[in-house]
């Protein structure tokens, strides 16, 4: 299986994203089915600097509870792009992340097939900069919770 190239021209979009005036809160975000491959898991480590045997040595990973490879946590950064297309909002360039909180649940494993649910809970201004609170929602193909976070993000003006 060949992995889609992953699109570095964030501003190729971005004239059809939404404003922040555009962001309705408890309207679902657009998203898309993501198949996790192992070559996804294992390059996603190397650039972060996470090569612990759970994510590389098959052997090491079967004789751990886990009982196989598995993706490290923090793979929701890789999965919140993968799982959205080029004209989710939260891709706005200039969009700070000013915080957040997240829950995990069971790995997510090479060969997932990731789904995310995600909105836009709530919107304010404080002093003149734009916040959005948002919740994400990862699942598996067995509908398994792998992760769930709340997040707040300083919008661009």
């Amino acid at each position: 299986m060949t992995e889609q190239a992953f699109e570095t021209d964030f501003w190729k979009d971005n004239t059809l994203r939404k404003t922040w005036e555009e962001i309705v809160p408890g309207e679902p975000r657009k998203t898309i089915p993501y198949t996790l491959t192992l070559e996804a898991i294992q390059k996603y480590c190397r650039v972060v600097g996470d090569m612990h045997p759970l994510y590389f040595d098959e052997a090491y990973a079967k004789s751990t509870p886990y009982k196989g490879l598995i993706a490290p946590p923090a793979i929701h950064i890789l999965l919140m792009f993968s799982c959205t297309p080029a004209d989710d909002w939260m891709r706005s360039p200039g969009t700070v992340n000013a915080g957040q909180s997240w829950s995990y649940n069971v790995p997510a494993r090479p060969g997932d097939t990731i789904r995310l649910e995600a909105r836009a809970l709530d919107k304010f201004i404080k002093r003149d900069r734009l916040f959005v609170v948002h919740d994400n929602v990862f699942f598996n193909q067995h509908n398994q919770v792998i992760c769930a976070g709340r997040g707040w993000t300083i919008r661009p003006q």
